[in-house]
């Protein structure tokens, strides 16, 4: 998402580099840059002046230490202010309540249904609650088809009532369903429009009014840029909202609409989302996002998904294998899995330091392990437990069975081979894998 802008702050941070101290003149130009590269990326200008302002401030106002350059002086003040920008500290959501109630609004094609679903996804498997999903979408024809489906995918009941043509009463009834029910939270889909309009605006104000929700969540399209911190600010006007969700982060936008909608309506982003898969929902920590956006990747985040998928006595089973140099193709397998879980291949890699740039360019599909899971299903039991058994004939069988090549399964061969030698030089350390293999949950 932030691709073009990340690029033209490293530039901007190039002016810098080289200079032994911070002048008035090496700051005016790198600010200019800064700022240009913060309107390019469809950030409001009054928000990009302000913001370069400050950071002149702060940069002129610092002496430079022997063992920081200016330039590391710059991206680290810009860091700062990134995060602070884009509202400091991570938000809490309001989930508490008998049971708690989150209307959910925004424009139409914005992302409200699956978000509503990963919502209830998140609230069920993360926050161990019992949601129940509100079709109040009486306008759209397949919204509550849509609804039914997203929570029969993550066994989390929906309420609708097709005849009903009252989205306030619908919501009343869902709530008494709720509590009947022993569900403690609600979330309502309500209705979007193409454009903020007077009729929409009444409706979800009166559902508000009828149903006092512990969170008003807004769901706003990233990818149109001004636009959003446009209507953002035209909701939070009617509305009051408690909190903004950032869909569509996958997509190639500028990402103006992450920096600028906190400054404008000063309410924070609670989640980003990105893609159409259930699990594909994320907190959204501002200094975290000003990291990648520098180009520092994220290993913090990056931990806590693999941390979210590693459990922890398989972990140490897994260890104990490796030990024994007893690591097979299930096992390979398995952390496949658990790597494919953590989400978008790419997306994984940029959050590394140093690696998103490297992988810009280069198309990583989610379907990268196909290839490599095909030969692995196409083993016996046997020979998925005992590696070394894999002879000529065997490995012939297998290009047939997976459809690849004999080269392509001598070189996959040749390369689990590798990494247990590799293993197995790791366990002579001494630490041996204790710490490195230890992703269980604490």
């Amino acid at each position: 998402m932030f691709e073009n802008l990340s690029e033209r702050l490293e530039s901007a941070f190039k002016q810098i580099k080289g200079e032994g101290r911070i002048t008035e003149l090496n700051i005016a130009a790198t600010v200019k840059d800064i700022r240009r590269a913060l309107i390019d990326a469809d950030v409001n200008y009054k928000i990009a002046k302000d913001f370069t302002d400050v950071v002149r401030e702060k940069a002129m106002g610092q002496k430079v230490l022997t063992a920081v350059s200016p330039g590391q002086l710059m991206v680290k003040i810009v860091k700062d202010e990134l995060a602070e920008l884009m509202g400091g500290q991570e938000s809490e959501l309001n989930a508490k309540g008998s049971p708690a109630v989150i209307l959910i609004a925004g424009l139409q094609g914005s992302g409200k249904t699956t978000f509503s679903g990963k919502l209830a996804n998140y609230l069920k498997t993360r926050k161990g609650l019992s949601p129940l999903l509100v079709a109040a979408d009486i306008y759209r024809p397949a919204a509550i088809e849509q609804l039914k489906v997203l929570g029969g995918q993550i066994g989390v009941d929906v309420y609708s009532d097709p005849e009903n043509k009252d989205a306030v009463k619908i919501a009343q009834d869902a709530i008494k369903e709720a509590r009947s029910k022993n569900k403690n939270v609600v979330i309502i889909d309500t209705a979007g429009r193409l454009a903020v309009d007077e009729a929409m605006m009444k409706e979800v104000a009166a559902i508000k009014g009828a149903v006092n929700p512990g969170e008003i969540l807004f769901v706003v399209d990233s990818m149109t840029g001004q636009d959003a911190v446009n209507t953002a600010k035209a909701f939070n006007d009617r509305l009051d909202f408690s909190g903004v969700v950032l869909t569509k982060l996958d997509g190639d936008t500028r990402g103006g609409a992450a920096i600028s909608i906190k400054y404008t309506v000063n309410k924070p982003i609670k989640f980003i989302s990105s893609g159409e898969k259930l699990d594909t929902l994320d907190v959204f920590y501002p200094e975290r996002m000003a990291q990648r956006i520098l180009g520092m990747g994220d290993i913090t985040t990056l931990v806590e998904k693999a941390q979210a998928q590693f459990d922890e006595a398989e972990a140490k089973k897994l260890e104990k294998k490796i030990r024994k140099n007893q690591f097979d193709f299930e096992d390979f397998k398995q952390q496949l899995e658990q790597i494919k879980r953590m989400g978008n291949i790419k997306d994984l890699l940029g959050m590394i330091p140093g690696v998103g740039k490297a992988v810009k360019d280069i198309d990583i599909s989610d379907d990268a392990f196909k290839g490599i899971e095909a030969i692995i299903n196409s083993m016996t039991p046997f020979e998925r437990a005992n590696p070394d058994v894999i002879d000529q004939s065997r490995r012939k069988r297998l290009a047939g069975g997976s459809g690849k090549d004999l080269n392509e399964i001598n070189a996959f061969l040749k390369q689990f081979d590798q990494m247990k030698q590799m293993m197995k030089m790791m366990n002579k350390m001494p630490m041996g894998m204790g710490g490195r293999m230890g992703m269980g949950k604490r």
